[in-house]
């Protein structure tokens, strides 16, 4: 049944101008994102069997291009305005933590570091560095692979952070496994990028791991 067939208040778009978006489930989201369906499918029809395909939403978005343009019914235009609405939402939350302290609301920094990590299928090191206000000034992925003694490098992390007339920083890291109980590699990362910033002057306010939807602060378990 086409959804221009449904009863109105169960037809996705006319759903969300009356309840909201947070009314909504993903495959109706998604159908609102994708427009139309295909032969045989409306909308809400194919992007469940998308959903389903891909293992969750978090999955489609992080998908490559190739393997998203495989799926039925999707193609590059697709791909472009999902990784554009991807960097939006990213952009959004950068801003909000901008115009605030970022301690001012610890869950929009967990948002924001979600956002950003959760999809990296490879594990990336990044840092947030905060003015004087613990505003964000910028964010960037800076180290790429294992986080370790190897590949981490806490000089940079200060000569960075003298660059931006940084005050103090966040660092975090994604684990791709799934698994975000920091390791002793993480703990002994946290402690030589700690003692590197003190000799600046400089407060190193917490290292976050991102795991799925999970994000641990070390400040928090005390192993800052």
């Amino acid at each position: 049944m086409a959804i221009t067939d449904w009863p109105i208040d169960e037809r996705p778009r006319e759903k969300l101008l009356q309840r909201g978006a947070a009314a909504l489930a993903d495959a109706e989201l998604l159908a609102i994102f994708l427009r139309t369906g295909v032969k045989g499918k409306s909308a809400v029809d194919l992007a469940r069997e998308l959903l389903a395909e891909h293992g969750g939403l978090c999955a489609l978005m992080a998908a490559s291009q190739e393997r998203f343009c495989r799926s039925h019914g999707l193609g590059d235009a697709k791909y472009v305005q999902l990784q554009a609405v991807v960097e939006m939402s990213r952009r959004y939350l950068a801003e909000d933590l901008r115009q605030r302290p970022v301690f001012a609301s610890a869950a929009a920094t967990r948002q924001f570091l979600l956002a950003q990590l959760r999809q990296e299928v490879r594990e990336v090191f990044a840092v947030m560095y905060l003015d004087n206000q613990h505003g964000l000034l910028v964010y960037e992925p800076l180290f790429y692979g294992t986080i370790d003694g190897a590949a981490v490098y806490p000089r940079e992390i200060a000569r960075r952070a003298l660059e931006l007339h940084a005050a103090a920083l966040i660092v975090a890291h994604n684990h791709p496994s799934g698994v975000a109980e920091p390791s002793d590699a993480d703990v002994r990362i946290t402690k030589r990028i700690r003692e590197a910033l003190a000799l600046l002057d400089i407060r190193l306010l917490d290292h976050c791991v991102v795991a799925g939807p999970e994000v641990i602060s070390l400040a928090e378990r005390g192993l800052l």
